[in-house]
C-alpha cells in the first residue's frame, strides 16, 4: 500500500509522549502491573491518553496538542498526579528515567497486544531488552515538505536533546559510564538511526517508501525507529532521542526548546540542510550518549568542535526572541539551568548513588523526583 497522505497541521503545535516505569514499592524492581494500572485508570476520565507499551512494566502517556508552555506543563502535572494517586492505590510506584538501574530483561513480560507479540516474534530477546523509557516530542508541520525540512535541519541539534534529557547512567546494576545507556538498546534495531536525506515528500513517498515496502521490510512509518521521523497521520515530525526525564517540568522544557528551535529554523536564516551534515552525525550522537553535556560535537557546517554544553547555551541566546513570541521563557530557563548549572538527570542519579551506595537508592530518588518535581 502507498504511504498515507501527510495530514497537514498547525505549524509549531506540540505534543509530548512519555514512557514511564512501573516499580514495586517493596523492592523497587520493575513491576509487571500495566494491566492492573490501566484497568484502574479506565474507571474515570484521564487527563490525557494512557496506553500500554512493549512490556508489562511500562506505560505510555500522551498530552493533547499545545501551543504554549504553561498549558502543556499543567496537563503533564495533572497526568503525573493522577498516575501517582492510582499507583498508591495499587502499591505501585511511578518513575521516569531512561532505564531501570537493575531490572533483568529476561524477567520482563511482553504486553498481550498483537503488534507487541508480532515484534517479540521478530526481534526475539531484543523486544524484552527494549524495556527502556523515552520521551517523544511531536511538532506540527504545515506541509510535508516543511516536515522534511525541519527533520533534516534539526540533525545538528540532536546531541542537545540527548545530553539534556539523559537519565539512564545505570543498567543491569552497574554504572555504564554512559549518560544515556538507553539509546544503545534503540540502536540495536535494524531500522533505527537517521532518516534518508530527502527534502521532497513526493520523492520520499513515491520512491523511498515504495522501494522499502516492496522489500517486505516495512508496512508503515511505525516500522522505522529513526531518531526523528515524520508522522503523516498526525501532520508532525517526532523527535525520539530523549530519555524520559525524572520530572515533567524537564519534559515540558525539552518540548518547548524544540518548538523554539523549529521556529528559528523556519525563518531559514541558517544554511540549508544537506547530506554532508550527516558525516559527523553518528560521532556527535555517541558523544552526547557517552558524555552528556560534557561531550564534544562537530558543527557539520564549519567542522569546528565545541562542547555540547556551550553549543546549547549559545543556541539559547539565539532563541530568546522565539521564547518571548511562544511564551516559553520559563521553559528555556529550565534548559539553561540544566546546561549551565544543575546538569542533566544522569548527573543527579550518580550523585544519589554516591550518597547511598545502592542502585535501589537510585530508584527511590527517581520515584521521589517524579512525585515532588524539581
Amino acid at each position: 500500500m502507498p504511504l498515507e497522505s501527510f495530514k497537514a497541521s498547525d505549524s509549531l503545535t506540540m505534543g509530548v509522549e512519555l514512557e514511564l516505569q512501573l516499580v514495586n514499592s517493596y523492592d523497587l524492581d520493575l513491576s509487571s502491573s500495566a494491566n492492573d494500572l490501566l484497568d484502574l485508570l479506565q474507571r474515570k476520565p484521564f487527563p490525557g491518553v494512557v496506553t500500554p507499551e512493549m512490556t508489562q512494566s511500562m506505560i505510555e502517556i500522551a498530552t493533547g496538542i499545545h501551543t504554549e508552555h504553561g498549558p502543556l506543563l499543567a496537563q503533564l502535572q495533572q497526568i503525573r498526579d493522577t498516575l501517582v494517586h492510582a499507583g498508591d492505590r495499587l502499591n505501585i510506584e511511578i518513575s521516569g528515567g531512561g532505564t531501570h538501574p537493575f531490572q533483568r530483561w529476561f524477567e520482563q513480560r511482553i504486553f498481550s497486544k498483537p503488534r507487541f507479540q508480532e515484534l517479540s516474534g521478530l526481534y526475539g530477546y531484543l523486544a524484552k531488552q527494549f524495556t527502556v523509557f523515552g520521551q517523544h516530542v511531536h511538532i506540527g508541520c504545515a506541509s510535508p515538505d516543511e516536515a522534511l525540512f525541519l527533520l533534516h535541519s534539526l540533525n545538528r541539534y540532536v546531541p542537545h536533546f540527548i545530553a539534556l534529557s539523559a537519565s539512564s547512567p545505570f543498567s543491569q546494576g552497574v554504572d555504564t559510564l554512559f549518560d544515556s545507556a538507553r539509546l544503545n538498546s534503540v540502536f540495536a534495531f535494524p531500522l533505527s538511526g537517521r532518516a534518508p536525506f530527502m527534502l521532497s515528500w513526493d520523492e520520499f513517498a513515491s520512491v523511498y517508501f515504495t522501494k522499502m515496502e516492496s522489500t517486505g521490510v516495512v508496512k508503515s512509518m511505525k516500522d522505522f525507529y529513526w531518531d526523528i521521523r515524520p508522522k503523516p497521520e498526525f501532520g508532525t515530525i517526532e523527535l525520539r532521542v530523549c530519555d524520559t526525564p525524572l520530572t515533567v517540568e524537564r519534559a515540558a522544557g525539552l518540548a518547548c526548546y524544540l518548538q523554539a528551535l523549529c521556529r528559528h529554523l523556519l525563518e531559514r536564516n541558517e544554511p540549508a540542510p544537506e547530506e554532508d551534515d550527516y558525516l559527523v552525525y553518528t560521532y556527535n550522537r555517541f558523544q552526547a550518549c557517552r558524555f552528556g553535556l560534557d561531550g564534544m560535537m562537530v558543527n557539520p557546517k564549519t567542522r569546528q568542535q565545541i562542547s555540547i554544553r556551550e553549543d546549547i547555551l549559545a543556541t539559547l541566546r539565539l532563541l530568546e526572541p522565539h521564547a518571548d513570541a511562544l511564551k516559553s521563557r520559563a521553559a528555556l530557563d529550565e534548559i539553561e539551568r540544566t546546561a549551565g548549572h544543575d546538569g542533566n538527570h544522569a548527573t543527579y542519579l550518580r550523585r544519589r548513588f554516591a550518597e547511598n551506595g545502592s542502585v535501589q537508592g537510585v530508584v527511590r530518588a527517581s520515584v521521589e523526583a517524579l512525585r515532588t518535581g524539581p
